[in-house]
């Protein structure tokens, strides 16, 4: 097939024409990590002290727990084990003058301080780092070499090793580092989806305790894809992605404002270790790579791949052509998508005397909007899974929910970063209706809002939907009631997805934002030109009246893209489109 497309390569082939062309000079790449909220704010391995020093500063600027300078704080061990801290070692008088109070911990049989920028979490995990033997073999090599130095990982720091293979395991046990791993806390605790998608189960309890009571900045560190607020951990506000062997060196370290070239990592039985002194060299891993990774574990191991365990041989089996509902399922409902759904589209439905139910700033991604982890107890959610009699140790979380949309509609804007200008102060789900209101749940809102007949939007900045491609940031977005979205820009894929689900996106246009146009927020919207006669990208007229009658009119681009979803959206989705075209077949 690649022969037949001109794409099959050989040193025979002449060299192709590209359209375009990027010359990289090899010796400007930096070791990186990327943090502390975003999987695109590259951070220089060599800057990472200075870098996470000036995020924590804003970060207790923006918290509003700033008192005087900032400070760079650092988690410190007082135990009888012999571990030594390096924050026991010489540091300048700035250092010593930057320090706050840390807040006392015992657990296990050993005392230590907590403070700003303790590393909490550090977990290899991810199906894209986890396939990739060079960089799983290095963590090996690097964890050898620290166990052999005398090292240990912080007892603060929460560690777990979550290959998306079991292939890693064979070549670990046959590289002979599984051992030293284990030995640093890196536990096999699964195959598959963990700490990267917010499974990485809670902290010790007097962690968890000193981090809420200290309202500390702590931070995770992790070898996966996206590092999103709320997305990892509840308590973790920094989250960091880093390589295998760099989570391992910040397990050791225990603290994120540290310098790997000028500090050491830990103290070993002969004294301090720097990082240097147990970085697997290049040829070191390649060695282990040929010695140990064979073809013949993934052979054996995916040989059997679709069998599964006897727990899954043994789940019942319904027959028939249509889905058994189970009405007392607390995972998998019957979605209203179709209820009230006719053979004819119901075309395009104008919006008129629209309120918006948020307004949200830049790169609300789509962890903000439909998050995957943890659900919290006071949550809309979590309070409905109680109702149905479920334990709070049972919740699981949403991602494991996503097949139930009383627990999805609920979930949806509930991100306990999230941050709803309506709702000035106050952080995770909630919103108010007029100005100086109090605060109730988004979801509570919306339902209030459609029982009477109410039309929603959500009003937002720049990168609207970014991240993940969850289906379920439009599916919950339509089912709290949102008509239309109003963003300066929108994520590709989700901007799709509104669409799909008959939701209308609109940009901006002529360089005007929420700010530029003194938007409130607590406006009532009409969108003019939304009939049938409307076309892709047409460019529309908005209304914004508000409660003393003055109006604002501002023009919006309509960001359906093309005709084939225009007849997505006129159909009031995709789904319903599929359905009748299956119907009329």
């Amino acid at each position: 097939y690649a022969k037949l497309q001109g794409l099959f390569r050989t040193d025979a082939t002449p060299d192709p024409e590209f359209t375009d062309t990027i010359d990289l000079d090899l010796s400007t790449v930096r070791p990186s990590i990327a943090g502390p909220k975003r999987p695109q704010d590259r951070v220089p391995l060599d800057d990472s002290k200075t870098m996470f020093k000036e995020a924590l500063q804003a970060e207790l600027e923006r918290a509003g727990t700033l008192a005087g300078k900032a400070t760079l704080n650092r988690a410190t061990a007082v135990s009888a084990v012999p571990q030594i801290s390096v924050a026991a070692l010489p540091e300048t008088q700035e250092e010593q003058a930057d320090k706050h109070e840390a807040i006392p911990v015992e657990m296990n049989g050993q005392k230590f301080g907590l403070q700003h920028g303790a590393v909490v979490i550090a977990a290899i995990t991810s199906c894209t780092n986890t396939s990739n033997p060079s960089v799983m073999l290095a963590a090996g090599l690097l964890a050898r070499n620290a166990v052999a130095k005398g090292l240990s990982s912080k007892p603060w720091v929460k560690t777990s090793l979550a290959p998306g293979s079991k292939v890693v395991r064979d070549y670990f046990e046959h590289a002979n580092v599984l051992g030293s791993l284990e030995a640093l806390g890196f536990n096999i605790v699964g195959y598959g989806c963990t700490t990267c998608i917010g499974n990485s189960g809670p902290l010790p309890e007097p962690v968890a305790e000193a981090i809420e009571s200290g309202k500390l900045i702590v931070s995770a560190v992790l070898s996966g894809n996206r590092n999103f607020e709320g997305r990892i951990n509840p308590l973790t506000r920094f989250n960091y992605l880093a390589s295998p062997p760099l989570v391992v060196a910040y397990a050791l370290a225990g603290r994120m404002d540290i310098d790997f070239n000028s500090e050491p990592v830990g103290v070993g039985k002969d004294g301090p270790v720097f990082l240097r002194d147990i970085w697997p060299a290049p040829k070191d891993v390649e060695d282990e790579i040929l010695r140990s990774v064979k073809a013949e574990m993934f052979k054996t191991q995916y040989a059997n791949v679709f069998t599964g365990d006897e727990s899954w041989r043994g789940l019942p089996i319904p027959e028939g052509d249509l889905y058994a509902w189970d009405q007392s399922s607390t995972y998998v409902k019957n979605p209203p998508f179709f209820e009230g759904m006719t053979m004819t589209p119901p075309g395009i439905r104008p919006v008129i005397g629209a309120k918006a139910l948020a307004m949200l700033g830049d790169s609300i991604t789509t962890d903000h909007i439909s998050p995957a982890g943890s659900i919290p107890a006071a949550s809309p959610a979590g309070k409905w899974l109680i109702e149905q009699g479920v334990k709070t140790t049972e919740f699981n979380s949403y991602g494991a929910r996503r097949g139930n949309h009383e627990v999805m509609m609920r979930g949806t804007f509930a991100n306990i970063r999230l941050r709803n200008e309506l709702a000035p102060g106050t952080e995770g789900g909630w919103t108010a209706t007029q100005p100086g209101a109090e605060a109730v749940s988004i979801y509570d809102a919306s339902m209030e809002y459609q029982k009477n007949g109410v039309p929603l939007m959500i009003i937002a900045g720049k990168e609207y939907g970014t991240g993940s491609s969850r289906d379920w940031a439009a599916k919950g977005t339509l089912l709290l009631g949102v008509r239309a979205v109003i963003a300066e820009s929108f994520e590709r894929i989700h901007r799709s997805n509104l669409v799909g689900m008959g939701v209308l996106p609109l940009e901006f246009t002529d360089g005007q934002t929420r700010q530029s146009l003194e938007l409130t927020g607590f406006e009532t919207f009409d969108i003019d030109g939304m009939n049938e006669a409307v076309k892709p990208r047409s460019v529309l007229t908005v209304r914004a009246t508000a409660a003393n009658g003055s109006v604002k009119k501002f023009q919006v681009r309509s960001r359906i893209d093309t005709p084939e979803e225009m007849s997505y959206y006129r159909n009031g989705g995709i789904l319903p489109y599929v359905l009748r075209q299956m119907m009329r077949a």
